[in-house]
Formats: structure tokens, C-alpha cells, sequence
């Protein structure tokens, strides 16, 4: 395969991406001038070494100075690090996407968990597809917890994820002191979060059960 066909294949693994999208890209990439291209892969070498994964929800975050990822508090992103949070409650989110749809809307004040994806239907090992096990293990060790809210797309996909994590969970709480919801109406059927309105996911947040 020569090195066009492959920067055409990593394209397509994009999400929502393409063969025919994926190419264009790369026409699109080959016509600008060398010094724009040259700014990209700067730009994208520069943010990738200021990025870090927050030690407690694995959201994905970043500063200007990268050097700060040696200090203290480098293990943890903004929300996790605000203790003005409500620690009682915590939203599961499949993409970092999904964690900032919902801040904007301004409905949750509680703390986060990102399983990096979802699982889709009929696949043999869901627990390489998700932060399984590291999502069991956090929820061990909040004894505070009264509420945990799984918060994904209405899509087959999401229904289903949201099965399996609600079935683990169950094994290892005392369902008489912590709750699982998902989000009520406001959302319809095959709706994603990342492309929600902040109204729509406030309903979803208000009337989740």
C-alpha cells in the first residue's frame, strides 16, 4: 500500500468519516502550500504533548505550558480537581464529546467518568471496547456515590452499552443506596448527545429515571 492509500485509510477511522470523505481530505491536504501543512502537523505534535488523561475520569485535557503535566496536580482534569462539585453523583459518558455537550448545557454539577466509546451490538468482547473495568473500580472506591446517571445515545449501539454497564454495576453496589438512571425524555430515539441542543439535554438531565 503506498503512502497515499494509508494517510486514506487512517482518515477513514475517523468517526463519521468516509472512503470518499477520506480521500478528499487528502486531495484537500496535498493542494495547500507547504507552509500550511507544515502548521498542521506542528499544531497537532504540539497539542498531542500538552494532552493529557485525567487520572479520574479520562477525560482528555490540555494546557498552554506542557511542562505542567509533571507537577501535582497534572493527574487530574479542571472538573475532577473542583471540589465545588457534587462528588455524590456521577454522569458515565462514552467520548470526551459527550462531557462537554453537557457542561455547556449548565444541568449537572456533578463529577464524570468517560468509557472512551460504546459497544456495538453482538460484540464478542465489550470489555475491550470501554473503560470497564476501570469504570467498576472508580465506582469501588466512591463510597459516596448515591447516584450514578448513564448518560448515552439513544442508538442501538448506546442502548446497549448502557445494558451491559448497568448489569456490572449492579454486581457491585447496594442498589438500596445508589441509583442508576439514564436520561429521560427530551432525547429521541437515535439522538447523540454531541449533536444536542443545551435545551434538550437539560430536559434529559431533568427528567432522567
Amino acid at each position: 500500500m503506498d503512502n497515499f492509500r494509508k494517510l486514506e485509510e487512517i482518515f477513514t477511522k475517523f468517526p463519521g468519516i468516509g472512503p470518499r470523505q477520506a480521500r478528499r481530505f487528502v486531495y484537500h491536504i496535498l493542494s495547500r502550500p507547504n507552509s500550511m501543512v507544515s502548521e498542521f502537523i506542528k499544531l497537532v505534535s504540539e497539542v498531542r504533548k500538552q494532552t493529557n488523561e485525567c487520572s479520574m475520569c479520562h477525560r482528555l485535557f490540555w494546557h498552554q505550558n506542557s511542562s505542567i503535566k509533571i507537577s501535582t496536580n497534572a493527574g487530574l482534569c479542571s472538573t475532577c480537581a473542583d471540589k465545588n462539585r457534587d462528588g455524590n453523583i456521577l454522569v458515565i459518558v462514552a467520548r470526551d464529546s459527550d462531557f462537554e455537550s453537557i457542561e455547556k448545557s449548565g444541568a449537572y454539577k456533578g463529577l464524570y467518568f468517560i468509557l472512551g466509546g460504546t459497544i456495538p451490538i453482538l460484540d464478542k468482547e465489550p470489555e475491550k471496547r470501554i473503560h470497564l473495568e476501570l469504570l467498576l473500580h472508580h465506582i469501588k472506591n466512591r463510597p459516596d456515590l448515591t447516584e450514578i446517571i448513564l448518560s448515552l445515545n439513544t442508538t442501538p449501539d448506546g442502548e446497549n452499552t448502557i445494558e451491559i454497564i448497568k448489569d456490572a454495576i449492579l454486581k457491585i453496589i447496594d442498589s438500596t443506596k445508589v441509583k442508576i438512571t439514564v436520561l429521560g425524555r427530551g432525547l429521541s430515539t437515535g439522538a447523540e448527545l454531541e449533536y444536542a441542543d443545551s435545551e434538550t439535554i437539560r430536559n434529559a438531565i431533568k427528567n432522567r429515571g
